[in-house]
C-alpha cells in the first residue's frame, strides 16, 4: 500500500477514535449505554476502515495490472524493433560485402591494366 493510503487510514482511525471519545465524554448516558455506543462506534469505524482498505487494494491492483499490460506492449514493440534492425543490419552487411568485392575486382583490373601498360611502355 502506498504511504498516502496508509497515512489516510491512520488519520481515519485516529479521527474516529477521537470523535468517539469526545462523543462519549459529553453524552449523558449510563455505563452500559456508553459501552454499547463504544462497541457500535468501534464496529462502524472498523467497517469503514475495511472498506477504505479494500478500495485502496483494488485501486493498487488495477494500477499494477495496467503497468504490466503497458510493459508487455513495450517489450513486444522492442522485440519487433530488434528483429527489424537485425534484418536491416544483415542487408547492410550483404551490400557492404558486394560493394567490397566489386571494388576489389575493379582495383585488380586497374592494377592489371597498369602492369600491362607498364610492360608495353617498357618494351617499346
Amino acid at each position: 500500500m502506498s504511504d498516502r493510503a496508509g497515512d489516510f487510514l491512520k488519520g481515519l482511525l485516529i479521527g474516529g477514535v477521537i470523535g468517539a471519545v469526545v462523543g462519549i465524554l459529553y453524552a449523558p448516558k449510563s455505563g452500559k449505554e456508553t459501552r454499547e455506543d463504544i462497541g457500535r462506534k468501534a464496529e462502524e469505524l472498523l467497517a469503514k476502515a475495511k472498506e477504505e482498505y479494500e478500495q485502496a487494494l483494488e485501486k493498487s491492483k488495477k494500477t499494477y495490472e495496467s503497468a504490466v499490460t503497458r510493459l508487455k506492449k513495450i517489450e513486444e514493440a522492442a522485440r519487433e524493433k530488434v528483429v527489424e534492425l537485425e534484418a536491416k543490419a544483415g542487408t547492410m552487411v550483404e551490400k557492404g560485402k558486394e560493394s567490397l568485392d566489386e571494388n576489389k575486382s575493379r582495383l585488380k583490373r586497374a592494377i592489371d591494366a597498369g602492369v600491362e601498360a607498364f610492360k608495353e611502355e617498357k618494351s617499346s
